[in-house]
């Protein structure tokens, strides 16, 4: 099995492929803001429920197992099933678990419905993936992609900002609510507008007709392929190093603000993805333009970019958690959302310019399984730092294992170098 080859042309019009990116930034957004909206209700959970650190990192990774475990089914389903029914079942189904989350009042039922949220949410990203490299061809893909990303962070901030402001004018468990509803709704709308494309090995096949059912490769198939090439292997754990960062500052900043700088949950909740998220908003769609022109001129071009973005984003990360006044703090939480929206830009568009168009789906899942396992180590690394560093108190210990987070950034950028240049080699 071999890499892409050039590909036929992109379905559908320009103008309803860029809505089609529009439509699923939508639904994305929801994706990451019912992921979010725990997060900032931790210090409010710990006080009526009594969690401690590293039970709360608990619920933190049970969705990241969960997701994690349960994506080579979702990158299987996207490349043989409409992938429409599963970004809006999908919708349906996660938004209606976020619903269930205000119910919970034990810690295994916390467990649980942040176990099946991630099962929900895992077959996003591989059937939307896969959707809009279908609309959008190599010349457009990472900005496409990029464009999609943006609602990453919207998603990020408006779950953690909202769902904090809702808990302290009504609650906790108010922010569940909304955001379920808002998804559910949304979804249903959608049906009406979202249309299933052909596949690129159904348009490579002409004409069209029963011959160009060409069935995927065996997921087999594709883990080897992924497993033999060199820059597919080192994206791979790339994507792990980076995810084990991410989910540190994921789930645990709002709870690092109010412990370390003395912030209100409304204002912890808002700080701590405005000013890192935003700046990766803005980021991504420049990488992804800079990703598009340096693909064009030469092989592992766009890996280069999300490279650049590790790199200097290590040093950043440190900036993070030694910082001592709010204002350094902000700085260099911004500096850092650059950086990582270089990265960001190019997770799936690299990935797919070092795999079969027809498998693009399952190495979507298998990368998000190999990603999402390591990272969800990253919360419970910093919940047992916060307790056991021996640095004196919890705010030190955080701060130490926030700062350590810039060794794993290096290693990973180190990795991306790498990757680049076998991709130049293959």
């Amino acid at each position: 099995m071999s890499a892409t080859p050039p590909e036929a042309a992109p379905a559908g019009s320009r103008a309803y492929a860029w809505s089609v990116v529009g439509m699923l930034w939508f639904v994305c957004c929801f994706n990451y803001a019912d992921r979010q909206a725990i997060s900032v209700v931790f210090p409010a959970l710990r006080q009526e429920f009594g969690f401690t650190p590293v039970q709360l990192g608990l619920i933190g990774s049970a969705f990241m197992w969960v997701y994690a475990a349960a994506a080579p089914l979702a990158g299987w389903a996207g490349d043989r099933m409409a992938r429409r029914h599963l970004i809006l079942g999908g919708c349906l189904f996660w938004s209606l678990v976020t619903m269930a989350t205000a119910w919970c009042g034990k810690l295994w039922q916390f467990i649980t419905v942040r176990a099946l949220e991630g099962f929900g949410e895992t077959f996003y990203f591989p059937a939307s993936m896969s959707l809009v490299s279908d609309y959008h061809g190599r010349r457009t893909r990472s900005r496409a992609m990029a464009a999609h990303q943006s609602s990453v962070y919207v998603g990020t901030i408006g779950g953690s900002w909202l769902g904090a402001v809702l808990a302290e004018h009504y609650g906790w468990r108010m922010g569940f609510y909304v955001f379920g509803g808002g998804g559910m709704v949304l979804a249903a709308l959608l049906y009406l507008f979202l249309r299933e494309p052909p596949r690129a090995r159904e348009r490579a096949v002409a004409p069209a007709g029963p011959d160009s059912r060409i069935a995927p490769p065996t997921f087999g198939a594709t883990l080897g392929h992924l497993v033999r090439h060199p820059a597919a292997r080192l994206l791979l754990l790339a994507f792990v190093g980076a995810n084990f960062v991410a989910t540190i500052f994921l789930v645990w900043t709002p709870t690092f603000l109010i412990e370390k700088f003395g912030f209100k949950l409304g204002a912890a909740g808002l700080s701590a993805t405005v000013f890192i998220h935003l700046a990766s908003a803005v980021s991504a769609p420049l990488a992804g333009w800079w990703a598009d022109t340096l693909a064009l001129r030469r092989p592992g071009g766009r890996i280069l970019v999300q490279a650049a973005g590790l790199l200097a984003g290590a040093g950043c990360v440190a900036w993070v958690g030694l910082a001592q006044t709010k204002a350094s703090l902000l700085v260099a939480m911004t500096a850092f959302g650059v950086c990582k929206g270089a990265y960001d830009a190019g997770i799936f568009a690299s990935l797919y310019d070092v795999v079969p168009a027809e498998s693009r789906a399952t190495a979507a899942g298998v990368m998000n399984t190999v990603g999402w396992t390591g990272g969800a180590l990253g919360p419970i690394y910093a919940g047992w730092m916060a307790e056991h560093a021996g640095r004196g108190s919890l705010v030190a210990n955080m701060s130490l294992a926030v700062a350590l987070g810039s060794v794993v950034y290096l290693v990973a950028g180190t990795l991306l170098v790498l990757a680049s240049r076998a991709s130049a080699r293959s």
